[in-house]
């Protein structure tokens, strides 16, 4: 039952789930339900034209004058919005709402191509088209309406791919804002972080749409399931899908952007949105962006290693007054309705700790070093161990990493890395949930290795201490482990820390 229920909320967008009173939805006209033509698909299980269908909710605003527009879609396996009463909260403030079934969902035909700019950006595009040709939208140019967007998981994925899409093509892109929840840079990185497949993740959304999968998705899976590894159709399927494939290309977005993200998240971790902010936006665009990190997301239960996150957002309560719907309803309407600006912590990161509170910082990034002795962990088979780093108290806030010269007795060999808080190596659990493989794929008699750790935030209290967590394996990825029995052993460790203060 917590496996569906995560599932649930993974198909749908928890900021659309406010209600309205009937008073406030009649004051609105009724929404309108309209399909405009996609781009055509071309994979061989649906080949053909294809119509992308969405609902136009016209605000009571718009009798006055013309309005600014909230573009909407759903998360993976979801559809679109065609209630009032889900948008109800957008509609009270001023602006009109487009929800739209993304290709191979809802109403929308087609597969999904799972945020390609080819397929879903360029749907975006023609979704944007449309919006530009209503009489009730305020316009910047004759086809270029004051756009805005929402929405969560795979609804903050076709974000970026519509945004990236236009820069791809015109240099530009038309919208305005973005308000992404919980949603990937890379996916390649999110599903196989160094090509070791998350497999209790990839195999849950697998079963979640297996109507709305191309054939190459279908053969990939099934080829990563049996071989263990990342297959290289999966890998050149998902290269272009995301931030980070147009970061790499040099192309950045020069808008404001809320990032909303799941820090315990265990399919989009918080280095996810890290890498969004540090690398897809501009300068300008960063000083008038936030990224605010919460524990929640994609959060399936994580007991090998055992790990912590106190769950709400008191980031978003900290900077909005009430929660993330204020934070996010200001945000727009200070960079789409010209609303003053009050809202502070433009610019930088605020990380909500495991432990439940808030940590503003202007950079993620390693201040401090700690050395460790040499560590000895199985591939394979075999228990977590925890290696002591440092006592508390102690603030952690970013991304940190360890170096190390590692050897390995096997092919294939992989491990599982984490930092963790405990007051002994026996009590000590894995902050924030997560773990990031390291990979050895052939025999390795000593090579220096960079390995990056899971982003945090934690307050580590005095009594207890920051450890190290190895182990052989993990439940998120199970099945995945060493494809040998053997053993890793990592010399002269350095973890390098980003500590706070």
């Amino acid at each position: 039952m917590r496996l569906v229920a995560v599932l649930t909320a993974v198909a749908t967008t928890a900021a659309l789930a406010v209600a309205a009173s009937p008073a406030a939805v009649a004051d609105s006209p009724a929404p309108r339900h309209v399909c405009v033509a996609g781009v055509p698909e071309t994979d061989p299980l649906a080949p053909g034209p294809v119509d992308i269908c969405l609902t136009v909710f016209r605000p009571a605003a718009a009798a006055h004058g013309r309005v600014p527009v909230l573009l909407h879609s759903h998360g993976w396996g979801g559809s679109r919005e065609t209630a009032p009463e889900s948008v109800q909260r957008y509609l009270d403030a001023g602006f009109g709402v487009v929800s739209f079934d993304q290709r191979g969902f809802g109403e929308s035909g087609g597969k999904a191509h799972v945020g390609d700019p080819a397929f879903e950006g360029e749907d975006v595009i023609r979704v944007i088209d449309y919006v530009a040709s209503l009489d009730w939208v305020r316009k910047t140019g004759p086809s270029d309406p004051v756009l805005g967007a929402v929405g969560g998981s795979y609804g903050g994925g076709y974000q970026f791919a519509g945004a990236f899409a236009e820069i791809a093509k015109t240099g530009r892109t038309r919208f305005d804002a973005l308000a992404p929840q919980i949603t990937w840079s890379s996916l390649n990185e999110s599903l196989a972080p160094r090509e070791v497949v998350r497999t209790t993740w990839v195999t849950a959304l697998y079963a979640v749409a297996p109507g709305a999968h191309t054939s190459t998705l279908h053969a990939g899976y099934a080829e990563g399931l049996l071989t263990g590894r990342w297959p290289a159709t999966m890998d050149e399927f998902f290269h272009d899908n995301g931030p980070a494939h147009h970061a790499a290309a040099g192309r950045r977005l020069d808008i404001p952007v809320l990032l909303h993200q799941g820090i315990n998240d265990n399919l989009f971790p918080l280095d996810q949105a890290i890498d969004n902010f540090d690398m897809a936006l501009t300068d300008r665009a960063r000083a008038r962006s936030m990224l605010v990190g919460y524990n929640g997301g994609h959060v399936l239960p994580s007991a090998l290693p055992a790990g912590y996150a106190v769950p709400g957002d008191t980031c978003s309560a900290r900077l909005g007054g009430s929660g993330y719907d204020e934070l996010e309803l200001r945000f727009l309407a200070e960079n789409l309705q010209g609303a003053p600006r009050t809202l502070t912590g433009y610019g930088r990161y605020h990380l909500m700790t495991a432990e439940g509170g808030c940590v503003s910082v202007d950079s993620v990034k390693p201040t401090t070093t700690a050395e460790l002795p040499d560590i000895l962990t199985t591939a394979a088979v075999g228990l977590p161990q925890a290696i002591k780093i440092a006592d508390g108290p102690l603030t952690l806030a970013g991304s940190p990493s360890l170096d190390a010269l590692v050897t390995t007795l096997g092919l294939d060999s992989r491990a599982f890395f984490a930092l963790s808080v405990g007051t002994s190596p026996l009590d000590a659990r894995v902050i924030q949930n997560n773990v990031l493989p390291h990979r050895e794929e052939s025999l390795n008699l000593g090579a220096r290795r960079t390995i990056e750790l899971p982003s945090v935030a934690a307050a580590v209290p005095a009594g207890s201490s920051l450890f190290l967590t190895v182990t052989p394996i993990s439940d998120m990825f199970v099945l995945h482990g060493s494809r040998t029995p053997s053993a890793m052993v990592l010399r002269d460790v350095t973890v390098r820390l980003p500590v706070v203060g």
